[in-house]
């Protein structure tokens, strides 16, 4: 009886793949579709918005048992597949391969789409200037170690966009040849890795000296390269250098999660669930700080980072880096921008776009 029930669940699923299939296929036909109308009227043909509308209408109809992670998982990967159709999205990231900002593409654009590699962000900002890459993903902020302030000082000579945001979990894994603790006799890694992991080497690794390397990908690939040395790195790094796992998750902060934001030329419409990032520079007055916030008490615009940054041209003045939620065209976010305007001395939208989900 057991082996006659489990044939029939077997042919059950065959029948459901099958009709997934043919579900998948008629989709596909219809993105060629849209494809083509795009074209023909030179509409976008990539629409974060849309993507997002997906996305969150497929989680909140999930009924389960399947679940909601790994069905936004395949969703994402549904997208990425049916957008190629249309015409490959081209993604510079802040490179090598196999480090966390590469995961955080593959997370937001799925497999399909075409990634370019920069050895800097300001490579990152320039190839989507030029239209290299239709998008970058660059990090902004890390819950561990804060903002990433590279980044925020490409804003001010580059013309681009926040288009979306993607949040990855940061797990470090301390990896080498071997997967034998004993053998390592130095340890490589990226300084804001060894940084999240400092804790665990002190307890465990307190007499190996520790070198600071441009990315953990580039700690991998020397690991690989000598059965001394161990490599702190993702899980995706020991397996592009096939290195093996002394321990896992040695960050000191277990709830590690890095902000990476999409640059590119668009600005995505409303969604119901959008943030809007902007940058400005206070008069020099006393009180200044409180009349640049002010407008956002008023107006009821809930602030969810505020971040100063050193101007590089005159010492001692600041630039504000401020996060809030809600679309730059609802009216009480435009209401407080506007009369922040008419009381800063510099003041750039650097873009809406949906909040990560």
């Amino acid at each position: 009886m057991t082996v006659d029930r489990l044939r029939e669940l077997r042919a059950e699923i065959d029948r459901l793949d099958d009709e997934m299939l043919s579900l998948l296929n008629r989709r596909a036909q219809a993105v060629i579709e849209v494809g083509k109308l795009k074209s023909e009227r030179n509409l976008r043909f990539y629409v974060p918005e849309r993507e997002v509308e997906i996305l969150r209408r497929i989680s909140g109809a999930n009924p389960g048992p399947f679940p909601t992670e790994a069905l936004k998982a395949i969703y994402r990967e549904i997208i990425s597949a049916s957008l190629s159709l249309e015409k490959p999205l081209s993604v510079a990231f802040l490179g090598p391969k196999a480090t966390f900002t590469q995961l955080a593409c593959l997370k937001h654009f799925g497999e399909s789409a075409d990634y370019v590699p920069q050895i800097n962000v300001s490579e990152v900002f320039q190839a989507v200037e030029r239209g290299v890459a239709d998008f970058g993903v660059v990090p902004i902020e890390n819950s561990s170690e804060g903002i990433v302030s590279n980044t925020l000082d490409m804003f001010v000579d580059h013309n681009l966009l926040i288009c979306g945001e993607i949040l990855v979990e940061v797990a470090h894994d301390l990896l080498n040849v071997t997967g034998d603790i004993d053998h390592v006799k130095k340890v490589y890694s990226h300084p804001h890795a060894i940084a999240q992991c400092r804790g665990w080497l002190e307890r465990n690794l307190r007499a190996i000296p520790v070198f600071d390397v441009e990315s953990t990908a580039r700690a991998a690939e020397l690991a690989a390269d000598d059965p001394s040395a161990a490599a702190i790195a993702g899980e995706a790094a020991a397996k592009i250098y096939g290195l093996k796992s002394i321990r896992k998750r040695i960050q000191d902060n277990t709830n590690n999660f890095t902000r990476f934001i999409i640059i590119g030329k668009i600005a995505p419409e409303v969604t119901g669930n959008d943030k809007t990032s902007i940058l400005f520079a206070a008069r020099d007055e006393v009180g200044a700080l409180h009349l640049m916030l002010e407008p956002f008490a008023k107006y009821n615009v809930n602030l969810t980072k505020i971040e100063s940054r050193p101007v590089k041209t005159k010492a001692w003045e600041y630039l504000f880096f401020l996060d809030m939620e809600g679309h730059i065209s609802a009216e009480p976010v435009a209401k407080a921008v506007d009369e922040l305007r008419t009381r800063a001395q510099y003041l750039k939208i650097l873009g809406s776009y949906p909040r990560a989900i």
